[in-house]
Formats: structure tokens, sequence, C-alpha cells
């Protein structure tokens, strides 16, 4: 079991699974499917360059990952599948949040009112340490514990 701390982006408690990105998260290409058709009930990651997590279910799990990449419409993505509540629950960047990905993460929150978390800053060594299907558990405090 390994501790770490965060920068607190949106709040929030949880403990569930980890869905591992070690490269940047193409919110786009990852979304793209599942936010363009209104009759998906879940985030099957459709980003064929993304290795770790093609093909797999992203939806009610934390996604562990350095940053997300791609295109600017990226934060608008973000709302879009956290609005049809089929988005990851968490965010859990190791580095900086990016601006895209902030405003994704804010409107969905504020505007759309949904329990999102995200906390960045975690550092390089969380993303050596946690692996996909690994238990998460979160807290208010943005200390993520890896088990």
């Amino acid at each position: 079991m390994r501790k770490f701390k965060g920068r607190v982006i949106a709040p929030g408690k949880w403990k569930g699974e980890a869905a591992v990105s070690k490269g940047g998260f193409n919110t786009l290409a990852s979304f793209q499917k599942s936010a363009l058709n209104s009759r998906c009930k879940k985030v099957i990651v459709s980003d064929q360059n993304n290795p770790d997590l093609f093909g797999k279910n992203i939806t009610g799990k934390a996604l562990c990952l350095p940053m997300t990449i791609g295109s600017t419409t990226g934060g608008m993505v973000i709302q879009t599948v956290a609005s049809r509540l089929i988005a990851p629950a968490a965010f859990l960047f190791s580095k900086p949040i990016d601006p895209l990905a902030a405003s994704g993460i804010v409107l969905a929150t504020t505007w759309n009112k949904v329990p999102l978390i995200a906390i960045d800053c975690l550092g390089d060594e969380f993303l050596e340490t946690v692996s996909t299907g690994d238990t998460i558990e979160i807290e208010e405090d943005g200390t993520v514990t890896v088990s």
C-alpha cells in the first residue's frame, strides 16, 4: 500500500478500480465514440494510439494519467461524458492538470453537478506505482492510496 498527496481540483471521497495510461491521454480520441453516441452506457477507450487503455471500459474508474493531450475540444468532451454519467469517477494526474481538462472537469462539477473527482501533481512515482486493476482510495484532502 502506497500513499500519494496531490493538489485537489475537484474534491471527493471514493474507493474503486484504477485504469492507467502511462502516456498522455488524448481525450477526444479516447472519448469520441462514447461522447457522440447517446446510446452508449460506458466509455470504451477508442484511441488506438493508447496501448494501455485501448478497448477498455473506464466508466466509473480512477483514470490515472500524466496529462491529457490532443484537441482543444478536450474539455467539452470530458464535460459531455460526465454529464451523461459515463465518465471515469476520478481523474488522477501525475503532472499539473492542463487548462482544457480542468475546464471540462470544472464545468461538469459546477454546471452539471456531476460528482467527478480530480487531483493533480501526484508525481511521477504515482504512475510508476499504480497499475490498471489496482484499488484506489481517494480522500477529500487529495491523499490517494494505491493497493
